[in-house]
């Protein structure tokens, strides 16, 4: 699978503002990025800096007035597909290194306190078919709306709410999963079929001895995202974090078959 992204952001910054931006799409083996062009527009500072676990880049940029940023991909998609219901759990004894922050709590995803929820719901499955369990339920007894959520919600008040947008979602499915002691985090993605079109979050889990894109919205599919970055939720994956006063004027996503 050949994805062409094109996405644009268009901001005004009344004054001198640092921001981290991060829209590209993530070199890693399992996605190849033929192409790729950034363009911004003037900028006092640049400099790229590593996303978290080295996936992906942030850019550091200073800027005032009108900010302007606008990308242009092709990425051939060479993931490994599994069903992740057939997929084992790692014990968490046996889990690498790096998989440990993705088993803890986090600013939106306060796991401890599902615990004896996702016992007594979803005790009688394991590994991979708990967590297909898992995505079904958010799919299935959520509703996705805009306008119930902002930056400041969490797995709760999302849990509580019963609706939100897919970084909500995400971070539902991320919360449950960590509470059965299995690692989750939060993968914002370039992805056909999300509608209406923007930037995408997911819950990336590890199975199996490795990462699985999965999606609770029912929107996209595995074979079909493009990873930007990863984190413990949205606060590690923003696509821009403004240090000062910023206005959106404009942004636009649009992801189609190549």
């Amino acid at each position: 699978m050949r994805l062409a992204i094109h996405s644009s952001i268009d901001y005004r910054l009344p004054c001198a503002v640092d921001m981290l931006l991060q829209i590209e799409a993530a070199h890693l083996p399992e996605q190849v990025v033929e192409s790729g062009e950034l363009k911004l527009s003037d900028c006092a500072h640049f400099a790229r800096v590593a996303a978290q676990d080295g996936i992906g880049e942030r850019i550091w940029l200073r800027s005032e007035g009108r900010f302007t940023a606008d990308y242009r991909a092709v990425v051939r998609i060479e993931r490994r597909l599994a069903d992740i219901a057939a997929l084992p759990a790692v014990p968490p004894h046996q889990l690498p290194g790096e998989t440990v922050p993705y088993l803890l709590d986090s600013l939106y995803c306060p796991a401890s306190r599902f615990q004896d929820y996702v016992d007594q719901e979803f005790g009688g499955l394991e590994g991979g078919a708990r967590v297909a369990a898992l995505r079904d339920f958010v799919r299935t007894r959520f509703h996705y709306r805009a306008g119930v959520s902002s930056g400041e919600t969490t797995a709760l008040d999302t849990f509580v709410r019963r609706a939100g947008v897919c970084r909500d979602f995400a971070h539902v499915l991320i919360t449950l999963t960590r509470a059965a002691a299995i690692p989750a985090r939060f993968a914002s993605v370039y992805a056909l079929g999300v509608d209406p079109p923007d930037f995408h979050a997911v819950a990336e889990i590890f199975l199996g001895g490795e990462w699985h894109l999965v999606d609770p919205t029912g929107m996209a599919r595995e074979g079909e995202m493009a990873k930007i970055g990863i984190g413990r939720d949205a606060a590690d994956t923003a696509f821009l974090s403004a240090f000062g006063d910023c206005e959106m004027v404009e942004q636009t996503v649009e992801v189609r078959a190549a």
